[in-house]
């Protein structure tokens, strides 16, 4: 329970590029805390600005701070202090920093209240029209190739809608990466959603592949939709053939075994492959 003498952390979202976007209550909230704990100090003045609102204090708070600077606004809050977080754009937390000192506050019984708005993801799902039982948030992919197909391929088969953000140099990759393991799927990458440059790309991963390699270099903030059919039988498999491409891009016999349970196939059953080929984990 909220301690009421404690100050209160709200976790205020920001705009992705319209800076229309940032909602009547947050504008509000960003005018009335003590301090204003920002991921980009310098975003953060030019949304202030825009809103009409001077003179407030502002703390940088970003990845390679934020072990230092979560104590100190954990102890601004337990003086009775306000302090509203906000990342470079969008909802925080969701792959930026924050994490801390939302969860520092709520074991000290301070009362952390979000003030929701614009969020990349939800921006490009509204848009994507991929359907599928719900979505998974997957945020950045690891940057090694290897690292990046296991993480993909374990999306396999799952029967949702998987959200990606990559940056604009390592695009083409990620696409064609979806395009070899998930079986060419069908996708939707925005780029520089709610900007004066926003462009929504939708068809199977390798006809974006060919649209983006055309390109001599693609620019500003990317989000992709992942459409991953689930697979209701596994009648016509080739569970040996199977497991070997699983096993080949690095996954453990139980991740392999997890992804081909989802195309109706047995963990007993991969096991055993397993084992012929002289793997157990």
């Amino acid at each position: 329970m909220a301690d009421p003498a404690r100050g209160t952390l709200y976790v205020v979202a920001t705009p992705i590029g319209n800076l229309a976007d940032l909602s009547p209550r947050g504008v509000a909230t960003l005018a009335e805390v003590d301090v204003i704990a920002a991921e980009d100090t310098r975003t953060a003045r030019k949304l202030l600005s825009h809103a009409g609102i001077r003179g407030k204090r502002l703390l940088a708070y970003h990845d390679a701070n934020e072990a230092r600077q979560a104590p100190v606004l954990l102890g601004r809050l337990m003086e009775g202090q306000t302090v509203a977080l906000t990342s470079e754009a969008g909802t925080p937390v969701v792959s930026d920093p924050g994490h801390r000192l939302v969860r520092a506050a709520g074991e000290a019984g301070i009362s952390v209240v979000p003030v929701p708005g614009p969020s990349a993801v939800t921006a490009l799902l509204s848009v994507a029209g991929l359907g599928g039982d719900g979505f998974v948030f997957e945020g950045f992919l690891p940057k090694t190739a290897s690292a990046r197909r296991r993480r993909l391929a374990l999306m396999k088969g799952s029967g949702r809608t998987h959200v990606l953000f990559e940056a604009p140099g390592r695009l083409a990759a990620l696409v064609g990466d979806v395009a070899a393991e998930l079986d060419d799927p069908e996708m939707v990458v925005g780029r520089e959603l709610t900007k004066v440059h926003e462009e929504i790309l939708r068809g199977h991963a390798s006809e974006l592949g060919r649209e983006l390699a055309g390109r001599e270099r693609v620019r500003g903030e990317c989000v992709l939709a992942v459409r991953c059919p689930e697979i209701e039988t596994a009648a016509g498999i080739d569970l040996d053939a199977e497991l070997a491409a699983l096993l080949g891009v690095g996954l453990s016999v139980r991740d392999a075994a997890r992804v081909l349970g989802l195309r109706g196939i047995s963990r007993r059953a991969v096991y055993e492959a397993a084992r012929r080929r002289g793997r157990d984990s």
